[in-house]
């Protein structure tokens, strides 16, 4: 089976930030934003799961489109823990780079997707 990057960086990067939602709880305390951007940053891997069994390719492109939606919302909730400096401009730099790719690559699989048919 071909190499399906989506998959793997989607959840790697669900990874990052249920790491870093456990940052924000123990040493920020802070357990509100910590869970909007684990919810939503972990949707992202599990719709791009739903999609490998997708009954159709409307039904693929639908569930690529609720995860560009929630990648959309948690580049949302990165920008705002770095402007309310709860993570460094570092993290923050690095974290966005990882969601703004998920999102170039989700928008790639839904208009290539979009055209085939």
């Amino acid at each position: 089976m071909k190499d399906n990057i989506i998959r793997e960086k989607s959840f790697l990067f669900a990874l990052r930030i249920v790491k870093l939602g456990k940052y924000l709880r123990e040493e920020k305390r802070d357990f509100i934003l910590s869970k909007q951007i684990i919810r939503s940053s972990t949707a992202i891997g599990a719709l791009v799961r739903e999609s490998e069994y997708a009954e159709s390719k409307a039904d693929f492109i639908h569930k690529m489109t609720i995860a560009l939606k929630e990648a959309n919302e948690t580049e949302y909730w990165i920008e705002l823990l770095y402007k309310s400096d709860y993570i460094s401009e570092e993290s923050y730099s690095s974290i966005s780079n990882d969601v703004k790719e998920l999102l170039r690559i989700l928008i790639k699989i839904i208009k290539s997707t979009k055209a085939s048919i």
